[in-house]
């Protein structure tokens, strides 16, 4: 996690199929990230976007991740 990530834990995300997402911005208040909605709502009002709060977001690296949710057999 970055110095950035720490301080901004709003998200606005994007959602896509397969209960995938898609982090279009990270604020630091959520009032902040609610007048973006807003402002990207209006530029593109097909696409619905969702505020949420990500205060330890993912490791990019999937490798990571797969690591720790598969048990070392012994």
């Amino acid at each position: 996690m970055t110095y950035f990530e720490k301080l901004h834990p709003w998200c606005v995300i994007r959602p896509l199929p397969n209960l995938q997402r898609l982090v279009v911005a990270r604020c630091r208040r959520r009032s902040d990230a609610e007048s973006l909605v807003q402002v990207v709502g209006r530029l593109v009002p097909s696409v619905p976007y969702t505020i949420v709060f990500d205060p330890m977001p993912e490791p990019e690296d999937n490798s990571k991740i797969s690591d720790r949710s598969v048990p070392e057999e012994i």
